[in-house]
């Protein structure tokens, strides 16, 4: 069964508690690391100045503490697997439903499940969803 490393723990411990719980849930069925979950004004400000994110520090789900967003990555990483890295965010946001947890993903950010009009890929990045 796989599981977290240490690194991927300690990112993780900055993310709301409800990512975590999906998380933990689902690395029981699926080899993934976390990459980020909060993010600072440097790293954020840097990644929106490289067109890696649409937003500029504090307005990032990555900026709150905790975090409400998390980006990871199917394991061992290969950034050109399209497939892999949408076929984990099934199963997140499958298990997340499941717990009654809503998220959104960065390849899907309408939550339509039209995958080919999506206006800016984040396949890593999943966030948070809290309804009033």
């Amino acid at each position: 069964m796989p599981n977290f490393s240490e690194k991927s723990l300690n990112k993780l411990k900055t993310c709301h508690e409800d990512i975590q719980e999906v998380l933990k849930e689902a690395v029981k069925h699926f080899d993934f690391t976390i990459l980020e979950g909060h993010r600072g004004a440097a790293e954020q400000d840097r990644l929106y100045s490289i067109g890696k994110s649409k937003l500029k520090f504090p307005k990032s789900r990555h900026n709150q503490l905790p975090s409400m967003a998390v980006d990871i990555a199917p394991y061992p990483i290969d950034w050109e697997d399209r497939e892999r890295f949408t076929y984990l965010a099934g199963h997140i946001m499958g298990i997340g439903q499941k717990m009654g947890i809503l998220l959104r993903w960065g390849g899907d950010w309408g939550r339509t499940t039209d995958l080919k009009h999506n206006h800016f890929d984040d396949l890593p990045h999943f966030e948070l969803i809290k309804e009033n």
